[in-house]
């Protein structure tokens, strides 16, 4: 038996080999990586549930492989069979089993990433996949390549830097499927991975190690991976607000250090100002409205509350490790006439709940007696917020505590000028220097929340509130001038519009409320008020009004927000026109922020238009800013998936427009993509280099402006691409069906992964699906059909028009950022895309008559693909990217066993005539009291489902969504 185990083991070893193309370099680990973890993983597997399922694992596996290696439709009918053939029980424990090796296998391609950066062998423009990418922008060698090779002066860098912000906008989005509980486990398996591999490691260390590491993949596999209960936006935020206190709360003062070192090492010998607006952190979990009807204000109010508390026990937890550093004595005197005052009013028995520095602290050690006064207000500051979260009210005076960030900042400038003056300059300039960019970032809210709400939402509340007041017709019924006239003449006049009589519908009620909660919190709560749908500067003005209206004392920036296709062909204009408008241009101070949708344009029009009509709307949205002399900050909204608008962020931002980020970049990170930015020490300080270093080249360096006949050519080909995009997505009439059918759109809700509907309204066809479960469908079935459409069609009557086109083409690809980002993404998503697993759901799930309407749509991808090709001027998929190419091979046969078990698990959920052969049950428990794999299908009591088969599904609907590294 022990023989057969070895031979057993050694196969999938070798098969692994055979599957994976050779070591890319002499630093590739990966394979030694996987291996390990994998095989560390079968024996767990074994010695759980038994050798019989070990190996029915190993069978399916090396199915997959041999799929992989020739494409044979029949290895995809076998794999079926023995899929099928599993009960209840055993479908679980061995989707389960393919979705972990799925995440095992990306943490060793993290670790294998790190190891690579770490050794220095990083090749520059590596292009790969979005969410581990080895593209960089390190920032020491962006000063010294913005020296060198562009005659920049380190003056003008350090200016630059010192005046550009860029606000990472954190947003619930419901994109990520992996539980708190397993990315917790995961870290610490990528922990062991890093530490097993060091060189000075023991034998004793590695035998540890092994046992943890052995103890974590357990614990991760025997972990449910299925959310059973839907998070609350509460839950959404306090998921969110985890990556602070794990890794961005030290992540920022560690890299501004690393942005100082970099300047010395140029010549600059100054820090960074510690109040320089280098990086900025805002949210909408729990502000974000649109379409959620879950987001009430309540919800915000409680958010706003619990990110104060959770700010003020950061800085609480730090403030006596600060006080234990400043124990000199000599200062200025203006700072010890600070200190005496403090020390002359303090109490006696004041301090007896705090573990160090109980006692009253001597007057000969000035900080610590500053420092003590901050300490008490940051206590009362954070049980104040716990109060009012808790009870509604507090008995916490407001002045014990800090209410504006300037109160705070005080006494810590006076303590850092002290020391400076005193000849402590090096002191100063050490945990206190940190402790003040910690304040200068996070604020006392530790994030500004964004508030979003829909146009028609404002529409409701000023259309009841003109029918109280009785003035004419109803609002919604008014042109746009009047509309405009009517809230300007308000806006200038002083008369309140409404009372508590004004009747209101439960979602006027809302809208106002919302407003209420922002007048009642503190300003720094908020960020920017972002109106989505927006089309005209009506839109603008009602939320202007409404925060007059309901008190709000430092009115919220409004950004429209343009997301649909001929929005943003018409937000130039309709900015203009606000711009025009003197009350507003007045009100904005010379500067305005208008967002820009990259989700809802693709599903409007495919990825190749959308992409190109984002590019033009932001240059002229720079035109018309430059025109009225205002400051204009681009705020992206992008996802993680190329269908939703994402890819490597430095590739990113210097690919866009020139002149549109002029030191001020605004982005969203959504979902799973906040995992992959800030779920470790190592992703947050890259992530914070990549947008710091892009943003800064992108206004020092601009990318070159395409020639205008690019322009010319990319013009015609949008159109042919939209036209292609409709026909199909919006004019066939069975094209509804036909999706419904070859996809788990309709189960994507059951995985429990947001807060909010899939559905903007229940109704509703492909318009009012979101963006999100409409990028998931298609990409859990490999075919990924949003982000190519139109591609072909677009590429075939460029080269129809003129075969000198393909040159230009060609042309376009090497030089232009923005053309080649465009292309090289597609190429990624053809080198994750199977139209043999795509045709597999049409077989099973799809209805006969619509096989021919599939069957056409594999043939445009594949004919997409080969122009793709042709135009980067590429053999195969992916040469230029080996690495990448070895990542996704390695994770393929993974991925073509949960695809073939989630077409046959649909199959036998939607076809209830379907009939397959059980065999015996072959999960053997180590405790036969226990019998755990039929216990998990108890885990599901409540499926409307024959048994095991939901829990089947979803756990092939995360498995995927990992193995691919997008959801949605």
């Amino acid at each position: 038996m022990a023989g057969r185990n070895v031979e057993k083991k050694a196969s999938i070893d070798a098969q692994l080999r055979q599957l994976v193309p050779a070591k890319v370099s002499e630093d590739d680990k990966l394979i030694e990586y996987d291996a390990l973890l994998l095989d560390r993983f079968l024996d767990i597997l074994q010695d759980l549930h038994g050798e019989d399922l070990r190996e029915t694992v190993q069978e399916l596996y090396e199915l997959s492989a041999e799929y992989e290696a020739k494409r044979e439709p029949k290895k995809l009918e076998e794999l079926g069979k023995v899929l099928t053939s599993l009960d209840a029980g055993d479908s679980i424990v061995i989707s389960k089993a393919f979705s972990h090796m799925l995440n095992l296998a990306n943490l060793a391609e993290e670790v294998q990433i790190a190891y690579r950066r770490r050794i220095k062998k990083l090749k520059k423009g590596d292009f790969v996949d979005e969410s581990s990418a080895a593209t960089e922008s390190d920032i020491e060698e962006t000063f010294k390549r913005l020296v060198s090779d562009l005659g920049k002066s380190p003056e003008e860098i350090f200016d630059a830097l010192k005046n550009q912000t860029v606000d990472l906008v954190l947003t619930a989005h419901p994109t990520q499927s992996v539980r708190r509980s397993l990315l917790q486990k995961h870290g610490r398996i990528r922990d062991c991975l890093s530490q097993l591999y060091a060189k000075d490691i023991t034998p004793d260390d590695k035998q540890e190690l092994d046992e943890s590491l052995q103890r974590e993949i357990q614990a991760a596999f025997r972990t449910d991976e299925i959310k059973r209960t839907p998070p609350t936006p509460q839950d959404e935020m306090r998921a969110g607000m985890s990556y602070f206190h794990e890794t961005i709360w030290n992540g920022v003062p560690k890299f501004l250090r690393r942005v100082d070192t970099a300047l010395k090492n140029i010549g600059i010998d100054e820090r960074v100002p510690y109040n320089a607006p280098l990086i900025q952190f805002s949210s909408w979990m729990g502000g974000d409205r649109d379409g959620n009807p879950r987001v009430t204000p309540e919800v915000t109010r409680d958010v706003c509350l619990l990110a104060r508390m959770m700010a003020a026990n950061l800085y609480y937890n730090q403030i006596e490790n600060l006080m234990f550093e400043l124990s000199m004595w000599r200062c200025t005197d203006e700072f010890r006439a600070k200190a005496d005052e403090i020390h002359r009013h303090s109490r006696k028995d004041a301090a007896k709940h705090y573990i160090e520095f109980w006692k009253t602290i001597p007057p000969t050690e000035p900080y610590r007696v500053v420092l003590g006064d901050v300490r008490d207000k940051l206590y009362h500051t954070r049980e104040r917020s716990r109060q009012l979260l808790s009870n509604g009210t507090s008995d916490i005076p407001e002045e014990a505590t800090f209410t504006d960030v300037e109160h705070f900042l005080e006494p810590l400038e006076l303590c850092y000028r002290s020391l400076c003056s005193s000849g402590d300059r090096p002191i100063a300039d050490g945990t206190l220097l940190d402790f003040l960019r910690q304040v200068s970032t996070f604020g006392l809210s530790l994030v500004r929340l964004d508030i979003r709400q829909e146009s028609e939402r404002h529409t409701d509340v000023l259309d009841a509130i003109t029918k109280h007041l009785n003035i004419g017709s109803s609002y919604r019924d008014w042109s746009e001038e009047r509309r405009q006239e009517w809230l300007l003449a308000e806006l200038r006049g002083k008369r309140p519009l409404f009372g508590p009589d004004l009747p209101k519908t439960e979602e006027i009620a809302d809208v106002l409320d919302t407003f209420k909660v922002i007048s009642e919190l503190p300003s720094d709560c908020f960020g920017a008020y972002i109106i989505s749908m927006a089309t005209s500067p009506s839109d603008v003005l009602a939320v202007e009004l409404l925060q007059r209206e309901c008190h709000v004392k430092k009115p919220l920036r409004v950004v429209p927000l343009f997301e649909k296709l001929a929005d943003l062909e018409a937000a130039p204009a309709a900015v203009s026109r606000l711009f025009s408008i003197d009350w507003y241009k007045n009100r904005i101070n010379g500067k305005q922020e208008v967002m820009i949708g990259y989700s809802d344009s693709g599903k409007d029009a495919g990825r190749l238009s959308a992409a190109w009509e984002l590019y033009k709307a932001q240059e002229e949205l720079v035109k018309v800013a430059k025109k009225y002399g205002v400051k204009l900050t681009m705020f992206h909204g992008r996802g993680g998936t190329v269908g939703r608008g994402g890819g490597p962020t430095h590739l990113a931002i210097l690919s866009q427009p020139p002149d549109t980020v002029n030191g001020s970049f605004r982005v969203t990170v959504q979902g799973e993509v906040i995992e992959q930015s800030f779920g470790e020490e190592h992703l947050c300080f890259r992530t914070l280099q990549r947008y710091t270093a892009a943003t800064l080249e992108h206004g020092m360096n601009p990318p070159v402006s395409p020639k205008p006949e690019w322009r010319a050519l990319l013009d015609a080909m949008a159109v042919v691409a939209t036209e292609e995009y409709r026909s199909v997505v919006f004019q066939e009439p069975r094209f509804v069906e036909y999706f419904r059918l070859a996809t788990p759109e309709l189960e994507y809700g059951r995985m429990n992964i947001g807060s909010r509907p899939s559905k903007r309204k229940p109704s509703g066809g492909i318009e009012s699906l979101r963006a999100i479960p409409w990028i998931f469908a298609w990409t859990q079935t490999r075919f990924h059909l949003p982000v190519w459409l139109g591609f072909g069609a677009a590429f075939k009557y460029a080269i129809k028009k003129d075969v000198r086109n393909l040159h230009m083409l060609q042309d376009m690809y090497k030089h232009w950022p923005f053309f080649r980002v465009t292309i090289d993404l597609i190429e990624m998503v053809f080198a994750k895309g199977d139209p043999g697993i795509a045709a597999l759901y049409d077989k099973l799930l799809v209805s006969k008559d619509l096989w021919a309407f599939g069957e056409k749509l594999r043939t445009n991808y594949e004919e997409t693909k080969s122009l793709v090709l042709q135009t980067a001027g590429h053999r195969d998929l992916l040469e230029g990217d080996p690495y990448l190419k070895q990542r996704l091979r390695l994770r393929d046969s993974y991925i073509t066993t949960l695809n073939v078990c989630q077409a046959y698990t649909l199959k036998r959920i939607r076809d209830q005539n379907y009939n397959v052969t059980l065999r015996p049950h072959i999960s053997k428990e180590i405790m036969q009291s226990s019998k755990s794999a039929q216990e998990l299908v108890k885990l599901n009591p409540k499926s409307e489902y024959a048994p095991g088969l939901e829990d089947t599904l979803i756990l092939t609907m995360k498995g995927i969504a990992a193995g691919l590294q997008n959801t949605g």
